[in-house]
């Protein structure tokens, strides 16, 4: 792997876009692959009766949940840690509504596997969108869109002929629920945040942004690779079980001046060069140049909008107890390439 290290981030080390490798099965190997065989047939079963029958029936927003949760019970997801700012644990169910992520307000996912898709609609039923680097707009897509991102090749800007809209006007088209955003834009191995996407600057203001990390044990249930089904399929399925530690961030108010935002631009500055690595900032400051010629792009951000991403991401890093990373999706697509010419050779 000695090949990558350009792909490591240069204040850590970290290298957020490589895959997480399978412990070796050893003596375990017949009871993993018996394991393997007997899940995969039930969970594409499972997956096939919601996909294309049950989502489509009306039974309502709790059998959906349930169905979903078939699905995260087939490999045995079942050990899900749960916690959230602010609240003691065993406390949540006395405490108010406000806490959670629901209608109105705004999920900031990290996103390191389909998992994370499926797990938040058993658990919110958001809507879901894909956000692109340097844009304000989103696309609204679909739960099994969601989950086949979690495999597709990186992207900087939609594809051609995409609708996109901004996260005001998605909050208008569907009050009842939360909208589900993966800021980070693609998949990382959970090592690591990348820089977020403005499309958070688009929500209304006083919207609820809450800041969502969702890790696993084990951990090698990512999917940093593109098209890499078979080692996630055989990671998922032919493991005993599998946890979710889910950690949940006080929300973060769009519009809301960050604290110490009254001491000026200077002391804002000095903050955060104290709290980011160098190549994080040049990242954030080259923003609005990069991708400036495509529709929905970023333009210049308000040091308010570039406090309120901040907030954000240290709200991710510190869930996830990892670092904010200076690598994007414009990194990773240099990655895959490399990657998949490694692989054929």
């Amino acid at each position: 792997m000695e090949k990558f290290t350009q792909f490591r981030d240069r204040g850590s080390g970290i290298a957020p876009f490589l895959p997480i490798p399978t412990q070796p099965a050893g003596f375990q190997l017949p009871v993993r692959a018996f394991l393997f065989c007997v899940r995969l047939p039930l969970f594409i079963f499972v997956c096939a009766l919601y996909f294309l029958v049950l989502q489509w029936c009306p039974i309502g927003s709790l059998g959906k949940k349930a169905s979903l949760w078939c699905i995260l019970g087939v490999p045995s997801i079942w050990w899900i840690d749960l916690q959230v700012d602010g609240v003691r644990k065993g406390s949540l169910a006395r405490q108010e509504n406000t806490r959670l992520p629901g209608p109105g307000s705004i999920i900031a996912s990290s996103f390191t596997s389909p998992i994370d898709a499926v797990y938040l609609a058993a658990i919110f039923d958001p809507v879901f969108t894909a956000a692109y680097p340097h844009s304000r707009e989103v696309e609204h897509i679909s739960l099994f869109q969601a989950i086949l991102r979690s495999f597709a090749p990186p992207s900087v800007r939609p594809p051609p002929g995409t609708r996109t809209v901004d996260l005001a006007t998605l909050q208008r088209k569907y009050p009842g629920r939360p909208i589900a955003v993966f800021p980070e834009c693609t998949t990382t191995n959970g090592r690591g945040i990348l820089p977020l996407s403005p499309a958070l600057a688009g929500a209304p203001a006083q919207a609820k942004i809450f800041p969502v990390s969702l890790r696993y044990t084990p951990a090698d249930v990512v999917t940093p690779v593109p098209e890499s089904y078979i080692d996630f399929l055989w990671a998922l399925l032919s493991k005993p079980t599998h946890c979710i530690r889910v950690r949940i961030a006080e929300a973060v108010i769009s519009g809301a001046k960050a604290p110490g935002s009254s001491a000026g631009a200077s002391t804002s500055t000095a903050t955060r060069r104290s709290t980011y690595d160098d190549n994080y900032l040049d990242t954030l400051d080259q923003d609005s140049a990069y991708g400036s010629n495509s529709g929905g792009d970023a333009g210049e951000m308000s040091p308010s909008e570039k406090a309120m991403l901040n907030q954000v991401g240290d709200a991710l890093a510190r869930l996830g107890r990892v670092k904010r990373m200076g690598l994007g999706v414009k990194e990773k697509e240099d990655f895959v390439r490399m990657w998949n010419r490694r692989r054929i050779r």
